[in-house]
Order: structure tokens, then sequence, then C-alpha cells
């Protein structure tokens, strides 16, 4: 017994003795939030998922898009409450802990681990799949081992170097969005494309081929899974509190202006996007974007579409691992994960966090080896589940928050969430709504059933591991 309480001490004395030497860098700017989490949210659901919430909603779809935005504006500004009040490395996860408990914190930390590697993989099978675009005799899984070789090794940089690579790919997306929205103007004006065997161009294209809402409410219902899929990873904002300059100022900045910038970008680009094609002839073989540009025999247009879509999916997979990665770190800090996940480089990286990412992103090539046709719905309702898993626990942890706080503490947050408590409380209910929804349609209805299993193994492993081994060290 002594003995095995002197190794306790020495545990716990290493672990301690890990967080006081292997630290992150401040190195992150209030710009480079801002497009971190931009690069994120706007990427694979917007440039490629957006087309199957096109086919379950068809125009309607854009009514699904701000219903999601408004419930994730919601969840951002609850992280940002918690996020200013008190900026940790592992952001929501140890949120969850230290208000709900920490079974909470490590079934919300490793569900967003779960997400971030999920969206990896939906992202990395898009970049494949829009190489083929240009070399459609090339193998779709060679082009996905060679972007997750490239992540991989730019992961490793400095995070000031991380966030300016960041910073730029944003640029061209945003760039390029807006070059879209104004040249899809363009086309509805002056006419560019009519004349092929496609229809016209124009906004009765919003109320034609079915009318506005063809599938009636049960479609904008059924497209949800996609919409939310499609802002997944926009929390990275809250992870990046631990490693940003004066948090408590351009946190709020960045949570205030990114949900309304990419709301304000899926809405505008979905709206002109139908307007100058037929919904009902967007397919899934690529970018829907690439495709009508091609489609209306714009062929350069196509091809510096598939340029931005490229760089796009980059960029998502880029802020992912970042993600994740700095989810790990944290987690390992409060003995839920690994204690090898807080070694760091001498730039402040936490090198083996980015090396396990990697390592298993390289399932991904696999499963574009065997099914690369399938692979991507399967993958974006189980990013779905993760996804809206993660928000539910941000929710409620902000609630169990407040409910510890006396009003004099409540009334001196420095960032507080709109609409309290009746705001958070509909959003928890909406978030309940999406997950339940995964189980009507046979599409999602795996995802619920992995995802639900996922969160029983996790709850076993925290109960048989996890839990002992922190009761043991303490």
């Amino acid at each position: 017994m002594n003995w095995e309480h002197i190794q306790h001490i020495k545990s716990k004395m290493e672990r301690q003795h890990m967080n006081n030497t292997n630290q992150l860098k401040r190195g992150l700017t209030g710009r480079h939030i801002r497009f971190m989490a931009l690069g994120s949210a706007i990427g694979t659901g917007l440039f490629y998922g957006s087309a199957s919430a096109i086919q379950a909603a068809g125009p309607a779809v854009l009514l699904a898009y701000m219903i999601g935005g408004a419930a994730v504006f919601m969840v951002m500004r609850a992280l940002g409450e918690m996020a200013v009040h008190h900026p940790v490395p592992g952001s929501f996860s140890q949120y969850a802990s230290h208000y709900m408990g920490p079974l909470a914190g490590f079934l919300t930390g490793w569900n967003y681990i779960f997400e971030m590697l999920i969206v990896c993989l939906a992202d990395i099978t898009a970049f494949g799949t829009y190489m083929r675009f240009w070399f459609p005799h090339v193998d779709q899984w060679i082009w996905v081992l060679s972007i997750v070789l490239f992540i991989g090794a730019l992961n490793l940089c400095h995070v000031k170097i991380f966030g300016e690579m960041e910073f730029w790919l944003s640029i061209i997306k945003v760039i390029a969005i807006i070059a879209m929205i104004i040249g899809g103007g363009a086309i509805m004006l002056f006419g560019f494309g009519q004349g092929t065997e496609h229809h016209e161009t124009g906004l009765f294209n919003l109320w034609q081929h079915g009318g506005f809402m063809p599938n009636g409410i049960e479609g904008i219902i059924a497209s949800l899974a996609i919409v939310m899929f499609a802002f997944g990873g926009i929390e990275v904002i809250g992870i990046t509190a631990s490693e940003a300059k004066e948090p408590e100022k351009t946190i709020p900045k960045a949570i205030n202006a990114v949900p309304l910038r990419i709301l304000l970008f899926y809405g505008l680009t979905l709206f002109i996007l139908m307007c100058i094609f037929p919904w009902n002839q967007i397919g899934q073989n690529g970018s829907p974007f690439v495709q009508i540009f091609a489609n209306l025999n714009i062929t350069s247009a196509a091809n510096m579409l598939n340029i931005v879509v490229i760089t796009a999916a980059i960029s998502a997979i880029n802020s992912d691992i970042f993600g994740a990665g700095r989810m790990m770190y944290g987690m390992a800090q409060e003995g839920q994960a690994p204690r090898s996940f807080m070694k760091v480089s001498r730039t402040g990286v936490p090198w083996m966090t980015v090396v396990v990412m990697s390592v298993i992103m390289l399932i991904g090539v696999y499963l574009n080896y065997i099914i690369p046709q399938d692979i991507f719905v399967i993958i974006a309702s189980l990013a779905t589940f993760a996804t809206v898993w993660v928000w539910l626990m941000i929710l409620l942890s902000q609630v169990a928050m407040r409910r510890k706080m006396s009003a004099e503490t409540a009334s001196k947050l420095k960032f507080k969430v709109p609409f309290w408590p009746i705001g958070p409380l509909i959003t928890i209910l909406f978030m309940m709504f999406v997950i339940v929804l995964l189980g009507f349609f046979k599409d999602t209805r795996v995802a619920l059933i992995v995802g639900m299993i996922w969160i029983v193994c996790l709850s076993m492993t925290y109960y048989l591991f996890v839990k002992k081994e922190n009761i043991s060290t303490k």
C-alpha cells in the first residue's frame, strides 16, 4: 500500500509538471480566430453537402438554413459567455466537467474529437471527389492520401504560421463566395448560359419545378440533418480562447460576427444557386457550384470554382485537426485522455495529437478505396449526430453555470447570452429534436444508432478506466 501510495503521488506530480512545462502559445489574433471559424464552417457542407439538402427541401432549404443559423448563434453565445468568463484549452469539455460533472466533460470532449474526425473524413472525401473533376481516371484514394500528409505537416508548424495559412485559405473562400454571388446576379441580369437545353435563369426557378416547398414541411425537416452538419466546426472559436491574445476582446467579436457571416454566405449563395439553375437538376457528383457553371457552358468559371472548393476543403480539414488536437490536449490535462497528448514542441504545438489525428485519418484513405461512392452520406450523418450532441452539451453547461452563480456574479458577466433563459431553453429543445430526427429517416437512422452505441461505449470506458484512474491518482 505504501508503494502504491508513493506511485500515485509520483503520477500526480508528473501530471502537474507536464501542465506547467507543456504550454500552448498565445499566438492567435482576432483576425486568425474569425477566419479559422469561417474556414471550419464554410467548407464541404456548403460546397458539396448542400446538394443533398436542396434535393430534400427544394428552395425551402433557405428556411432550414435560417432556422439552423439562429440555433447555432445561440450555441455560440452560450459558449462565448463561458469562454470569456474562463478561457481554457479544453473549452467546452472542461466547462461540462466543471459544471455538470467529469462524465459530462468526458463525453463532450470525446464526442467533439469524434465529430472533428468524422468531419475530416467527409472533407478529405470531398477533396478526392473535387480532384476527379480534372483527373477522372485517377483513383480517389490517391488524392485523399496526399491531402492527409500535407495537412498533417502543416499542423506541426508554429500556431502563428498555422493561423496565417488558415487566414489566407479562408480569404480565398470568402472572396470566391462574394464573386459567386455577384457573378450569379450578373447571370440573372444578362442571361449568360441561356439558350442551352437547360431552363432559363431567374427568380421564378424558386417556385417552378414543384413549387417553393415541393416536399412540404417534411422536406425542410429532412434537410435539417445536412444543414446542421454544414454549420459544424464553428465551435472552434471557443477552443482558440486559450491561445488568443486578449480573449475577452477577440472572442466576443468573433462570436458576434462569424455566425451571421456564415448564415449570410450560405443564404445568399444558395439563393443565387437556385435562381440560376433548376434545383431539381442539381446532382451529387462533385460540387453543385462547379456543376452548374459547367452546365451553363461557363467552363472557366467552373475550373476556378473547383480550385475554390478544393481550397475550402483544405481550410476546413486544417481547422478541424487544430480543434481536435487542442481538445485532446485539454482533456489530457484533466486526466481524461492519455498524458502523452500533453506533449508539445518547442514552438508550443501539441505534436502528439496532430500525429494521432493524421494516423486516424488514414482510415479515410481506406474507406475511399473500398466505397468511394457511398462514403459521404454515411459520414455526414454521423458528423451531424456528434456535432449536435456537442452543441447540446455546450448549452446545458452554460445553463448549469448560471444556476451555480449568484445573481451578483451573473450580472458582472462580460459577455452574456441573449434572451436568457428562454433563448437557451428553446435551443436545447431544438437540438434534442434534431438528434431524435435522425432516427426517422432511412438515410440517417444508422447515424443515430452508431451515435448512441458510441455514447454507451464512452460511458463504459469512463467508469471502467478513467474514473478509477483519477480516483487512484488523487
